[in-house]
Parts: C-alpha cells; sequence; structure tokens
C-alpha cells in the first residue's frame, strides 16, 4: 500500500516538515496495517519536530491516530481485518494515509464512537484518565487547579474531574476560552497571564490552595502552581507548551508545604495490558456516559500539518484538532 509520510531531517520550526511517498510493506509478525481515517494533533508532535524529545534522524511524525485495520500479519491475535481501531504510539508515523503499527499498540473503538472523535481523544483522554485517576486522584468536595483548560487535555480533565466532584480552578488565554472553561463546570477561571494567578486561587480557596495542580504548560506557570497548591498537595507538571521546568530546588516544595511533584509519562502507565485495557474501558465509559464530551474546534488537511503545527503553538487552537487525510 503506497501512502503519505511525513518526517523531518533535522529539528526546528514547523517548516522542518517534509513529505515523501513510501511503499508499505505487508505487515510482519505481530503487525497490523493500519488505514487511518483522522489522525490527532498533540503537543508532543511539536517536542519530536524541534528537538526538545531528541529522535533519531530523519524521523517520522505523530503518535495519534484512529482508522480501520487493511490486514494482519503473524501471530496477531485480538486484532482482525476490518476492525475499527485506534492507537496513541508509542510507534511514531501518524502523519500519513496508512501505516505498518504494532497489534500491541491497537485500542479497540467502540461501536459507538466514530473513528474521528476516536482520534481526537485517545491520547489527551488516555492523559486525563492518568492524570485524575492514577497521578493525582482527588476526593469530592477537593479544589484542582487546571492550566490550559481550554485545550485538548484541558478541556477533558476540567469535566473529568467534575464527574469525580472535584472543585475546579481553571486558568485559559482569553475570557471567551475562560468562559467556555465554566461552560464545562470549571467554577472559576482565571486570566493565565494574570499577575496574581496564585494570589487569586489562594482567595478563592480561603487560603488554603488547591489539593492538586494539573500543569501541562510547564516552565511559564511553574511558580504559580507552586504557590497556589497547598499544603502536601501535588503539581502534576505533565507537560512542556512554554518550556520544559528545569533546575527544580527540593527545598522549595518543602517551603511551599511539603509538596509532592509527578513528572509522568502515559507509556509508563499504559504499559501493560491490563493497564491498557482499564484506562480505555474508562475512557470510552465516560464518553459513553456523556459526563466527557470531546470538542472538535479545528480539522486540517494532512498536508497542512505544518500549518496546524503553528496554529498550536500560537494558542490559536480549541479543543482537539485533527489531520485529516
Amino acid at each position: 500500500m503506497r501512502t503519505r509520510q511525513a518526517y523531518i531531517d533535522a529539528p526546528g520550526g514547523p517548516e522542518a516538515i517534509r513529505w515523501r511517498e513510501v511503499e508499505l510493506p505487508a505487515p510482519g509478525p505481530g503487525q497490523a496495517l493500519l488505514r487511518h481515517e483522522a489522525i490527532g494533533l498533540n503537543f508532543i508532535d511539536t517536542y519530536h519536530r524541534s528537538g526538545l524529545y531528541p529522535l533519531a534522524m530523519p524521523a517520522t511524525l505523530g503518535l495519534e491516530a484512529a482508522g480501520v485495520v487493511e490486514a494482519i500479519g503473524d501471530g496477531v491475535e485480538g486484532v482482525a481485518a476490518g476492525d475499527r481501531v485506534a492507537t496513541f504510539g508509542p510507534s511514531r508515523a501518524a502523519y500519513a494515509d496508512a501505516q505498518i503499527v504494532s497489534a500491541a499498540e491497537l485500542f479497540a473503538v467502540p461501536a459507538d464512537i466514530d473513528l474521528r472523535t476516536a482520534a481526537a481523544v485517545l491520547l489527551k483522554g488516555l492523559t486525563t484518565e492518568m492524570l485524575a485517576e492514577r497521578v493525582a486522584p482527588l476526593a469530592e468536595g477537593q479544589w484542582a487547579l487546571v492550566h490550559a483548560a481550554a485545550g485538548g487535555v484541558g478541556q477533558l480533565l476540567v469535566q473529568w474531574l467534575v464527574a469525580r466532584g472535584v472543585r475546579v480552578i481553571a486558568t485559559a488565554g482569553s475570557e471567551g476560552k475562560c468562559d467556555l472553561a465554566r461552560s464545562l463546570g470549571a467554577e472559576h477561571a482565571v486570566d493565565a497571564g494574570a499577575t496574581d494567578l496564585a494570589e487569586q486561587v489562594r482567595a478563592i480557596t480561603e487560603g488554603r490552595g488547591v489539593r492538586a495542580s494539573y500543569d501541562g504548560v510547564g516552565k511559564a506557570t511553574w511558580e504559580a502552581s507552586l504557590k497556589a497548591t497547598g499544603r502536601r498537595g501535588i503539581i502534576a507538571s505533565f507537560g512542556n507548551a512554554s518550556g520544559p521546568v528545569t533546575g527544580v530546588n527540593l527545598g522549595s516544595l518543602a517551603s511551599a508545604g511539603s509538596l509532592f511533584v509527578s513528572r509522568p509519562t502515559l507509556f509508563d502507565y499504559y504499559r501493560e495490558p491490563a493497564e491498557r485495557a482499564e484506562g480505555a474501558a474508562k475512557l470510552w465509559d465516560m464518553l459513553g456516559s456523556g459526563k466527557v464530551k470531546v470538542e472538535i474546534g479545528q480539522t486540517y488537511p494532512l498536508d497542512q500539518a505544518e500549518q496546524a503545527h503553528r496554529d498550536l503553538e500560537a494558542r490559536k487552537t480549541v479543543g482537539s484538532t485533527l489531520l485529516l487525510p
């Protein structure tokens, strides 16, 4: 099967993305040929492209996609030609019309969930499940701070936490995005650029601070998360949208109230088959129940991935973004 495929020769800006046509081989043992119907755009794609997460060159791009299995190799069990499936990697060749992927990386998509939704939600939704259910699970009535609440993970996380009975304070980059966060269930929404962001959070929580800060922004929000998190709380720092957090002084965690910090990676929480099955089941259940809804804010043709990267990094996107073959 012939396919377009994005790749980079060297790290760089969105202009580093190049295209080629390749002939995919028949799937080998344990592999499947997946024809894409939709491809998810994620910030981690920009980290791979920019070199923040170093890759051997030349490197293909894209982790998240959903589509239909065209063929399987020897020894594959639980997956058959014609199955509707999705993947979030770690194979990295989703920016294409099709790819050869390990069958172990595929998740079956329930019949009541369309493939565009699956591509828009799988990586972000499982990241949300990891954060809310495993990394920093909160009890009903506890306060949480969710940064970038209008983004793909942010929207899902606000809804998931609210479904658990958690009280959410959101941050977002504009009043319109703050309104969106409130519509998803956040009790309060604060301008992400406010110089007194932490002080506002403390005032809302009557001085106690939040039990958990979920921070996918990184460098720009680290200090605010540190100051806004209450005694013995946790900062779940899961992204680098503004750059990585570096040079953390452990003493700052003590002086801020004996805080915990986690820098989770999804693949460490979705390593074993049982972990993968349990997390996916929770995600599909949340979607099926209507407690969590997915907003596909924008779509781009696959060959406009460069522009999609530019818009994502410029904070021009809302919710989830898809590339369409």
